[in-house]
């Protein structure tokens, strides 16, 4: 069941529990996660990654499992310090946190590229298992509200995803170029997978890169795609709202059909199986199981499922 190359797709706290049962059940250096960075910010002067850094955090053991972001039992003293000094706090920073990104942001000043600050840190605190970014480039993610257009992070977190969705527009995409090492991943990999991200400003960003959506169709290797949706609603963040905006049918057949072009297989929870047949006209083969990931074991499971998925794909 072991592949010796995995390359993933992802971003979000799905893609972080997702990512650490694979590492549970393969080597974790068997591993590249190539992870959207559309939703990165610059915030009191420092480059924040949340999507990275969430991975990150959850693959060294140190994220906050109950929000599913952030350091565990971090203090928040500077950020209490910066709302004293007049400062916005609406974007949520631990002490522990700011340390990460001081450095990030120092190191990206002295000229160095994001990948390589990426693995800095990541080597740093013990992970195992590669993280690249999409992209070295400027490429970020704002969402056209209709009355006005927000980048990504004050609509999701300083306005909860109370906006509606007319559009998703990702300035800079079109100069963008993967990081070094993405299409490599890619192309070498024994399997692409497809982690349960929005598909939207998650996954969406990675497939809008330049050269990323073609190699993940050009693969001769399987596609294994893990919904987001379950039983019509997303497990976390606007999903589902944004599938609705858009236009899409809120489901794991919406989902399919938004990939049905790279995919190979769709898993699918046990309460979507009624839609199994439409996905499967689609031309991809569906695989049915548990994918509320709501503990280790879960995790572990799912993990192993997707894997057996893709060494059955003829």
């Amino acid at each position: 069941m072991c592949k010796s190359r995995l390359a993933v797709l992802a971003g979000g706290v799905g893609a972080a529990r997702f990512l650490s049962g694979l590492v549970h059940v393969v080597p974790p250096e068997t591993v590249t996660a190539i992870v959207n960075t559309g939703d990165d910010i610059v915030i009191h002067g420092l480059k924040v990654c949340p999507d990275i850094d969430i991975i990150i955090y959850t693959l060294a053991g140190i994220v906050d499992t109950e929000k599913g972001w952030g350091i565990e039992d971090d203090t928040s003293n500077c950020l209490s310090m910066l709302g004293k000094l007049g400062h916005e706090t609406w974007f949520r920073l631990g002490d522990g946190d700011i340390g990460v990104h001081i450095h990030r942001t120092e190191q990206l000043r002295q000229g160095a590229i994001l990948e390589d600050v990426i693995e800095d840190i990541r080597l740093a605190l013990g992970v195992p298992a590669r993280i690249v970014p999409m992209t070295n480039s400027p490429a970020q993610t704002h969402i056209d509200t209709g009355t006005g257009i927000l980048p990504f992070q004050e609509y999701f977190v300083r306005r909860a995803c109370l906006d509606p969705v007319q559009n998703i527009i990702l300035k800079g995409i079109e100069e963008a170029l993967p990081a070094s090492s993405v299409l490599d991943a890619i192309s070498t990999a024994e399997a692409v997978l497809i982690a349960p991200s929005n598909p939207f400003v998650s996954i969406g960003p990675i497939l809008s890169v330049p050269g990323i959506r073609d190699a993940v169709i050009r693969t001769n290797t399987p596609v294994v795609a893990i919904s987001p949706i379950i039983a019509g609603a997303a497990v976390k963040g606007p999903a589902a709202r944004m599938m609705e905006n858009l236009g899409h049918e809120v489901s794991v057949l919406g989902i399919a059909r938004i990939y049905r072009d790279l995919v190979d297989v769709m898993v699918i929870d046990r309460q979507d199986s009624a839609l199994a047949a439409q996905i499967e006209e689609l031309g991809m083969r569906v695989v049915v199981t548990d994918t509320v990931m709501s503990s280790q074991r879960k995790k572990n499971s799912l993990a192993k499922i997707v894997l057996q998925a893709s060494e059955n794909v003829k």
